[in-house]
């Protein structure tokens, strides 16, 4: 029996079951990687008591993601795309599962070596992160009908915050009480869970291509339609120009540490922060759409976001600072699902996989070497001052990006 979907219905994307389980295998993935990452950067900030370690992490993962990003789209638009999701995901088990190994039964590695091999792991998963990124976004768009991008994606934005709440505050209490041995196990046993609901997902059949192109061509396109398209490259800009500057996660150990005085679980709550306000938004969305003007809600999204940073920064208590990054998650969600949706409508079938590649190193530009300049910027400048200095230039690039982009600022979906 064929399922009839109504234009109108809040929940017509999950009701799809093939979505369904799509969502899940983010959901579980996000959750992995998100506790992974808490406790890598706890146990980074350990082992070295240095901020611009913790900014290494995230460089250590950007080299190999932005380094394969362009070619794993090319990828994504010519070999199934499935296929390539679960050969990722594996590549993640495996790191995952290093992790717990070097952590519980070869801890001798960071006595000699402090955080070296876990740079060397986030690298491993960096590469899996690079072609993992565009084949979902290519294959996302696959599994549901066009006129229902926009709720597609409101639901995957609640899928990776409530990942992005749980796993954070599960991973800091979970270490707090058993240890980061326990903690890794967990995290394997999450991204195997992953591998199997992607399973779940039929393969699909890549989209007809015009005319056989070379590596070269292929990449060269989809480069030209991002920077040809002025809505597509003004969202993609606002995204990576504003999360760079003004993402605090990277420095939340220190923040911790040095300002609020609690340990991982203060941590696991305060990385949790931003992903409480996100779901809220993203419930909020599902009834009340923010696509009737689309443009003017992202930009706007993107100004609440670097005021939000700013009174992150000037927060002189645990609670204020935890309201403070509920407001940045709920300003950020705004953006994601609008961005998120302009990059659906706008491209074409058959370039989905290069666009998504392209829009990935935008993102990974943002947060992976996001988290390198906070770790400098807290070096040179003090923590609270460059966190101020970050949401300030968030402001700026709301103000550039407004100007510049006429089409963005009409934007309807």
């Amino acid at each position: 029996m064929e399922l009839q979907l109504n234009s109108n219905d809040s929940y017509a994307a999950i009701k799809i079951q093939e979505y369904r389980w799509f969502i899940y295998a983010r959901f579980l993935l996000t959750f992995a990687i998100q506790m992974q990452s808490v406790i890598v950067g706890w146990q980074v900030y350990r082992l070295t008591h240095d901020p611009v370690s913790l900014g290494l992490v995230g460089l250590a993962e950007a080299i190999p993601f932005l380094g394969i990003a362009l070619f794993a789209g090319h990828v994504a638009d010519t070999i199934n795309r499935k296929n390539i999701i679960v050969a990722s995901t594996i590549v993640y088990c495996i790191c995952a599962a290093a992790l717990y190994l070097l952590t519980v039964h070869f801890g001798f590695l960071l006595i000699t070596y402090t955080a070296l091999p876990i740079y060397f792991i986030i690298f491993i998963t960096g590469i899996a992160r690079g072609f993992i990124f565009p084949a979902q976004g290519a294959l996302s768009a696959q599994l549901v009908p066009k006129e229902f991008y926009g709720n597609a994606a409101t639901w995957n934005s609640i899928a990776w915050h409530v990942a992005a709440v749980t796993g954070p505050a599960i991973g800091g209490i979970v270490c707090g009480l058993y240890g980061m041995g326990v903690t890794y196990a967990i995290v394997t046993a999450c991204t195997f869970s992953t591998l199997l609901c992607f399973l779940k997902v039929g393969k699909k059949p890549l989209p007809i291509r015009e005319k056989e192109e070379t590596i070269l061509e292929s990449l060269t396109k989809g480069l030209k339609f991002v920077f040809s398209n002025q809505i597509v490259l003004g969202a993609i800009s606002l995204d990576m120009f504003a999360v760079f500057f003004g993402g605090a996660v990277c420095v939340l150990p220190i923040f911790a540490d040095q300002v609020l005085h609690t340990g991982s679980l203060g941590l696991g709550f305060l990385r949790a922060a931003p992903a409480v306000g996100s779901i809220c938004m993203s419930i909020f969305l599902i009834f009340n759409p923010p696509f009737k003007q689309a443009g003017r809600n992202l930009l706007f999204s993107v100004f609440g976001f670097g005021v939000a940073i700013i009174l992150f920064a000037l927060s002189k208590n645990f609670y204020t600072a935890i309201l403070a990054l509920i407001l940045t998650g709920m300003t950020d969600n705004v953006s994601v699902v609008i961005r998120s949706t302009i990059m659906q409508v706008f491209t074409p079938d058959e370039m989905r996989g290069r666009v998504s590649a392209v829009n990935s190193i935008f993102i990974g530009s943002s947060n992976e070497l996001g988290s390198l300049e906070s770790g400098i910027a807290a070096k040179l400048l003090t923590l609270i001052p460059s966190i101020i200095f970050g949401g300030s230039m968030t402001l700026a690039v709301f103000a550039v990006i407004r100007k510049v982009s006429p089409k963005l600022k009409t934007l309807s979906l």
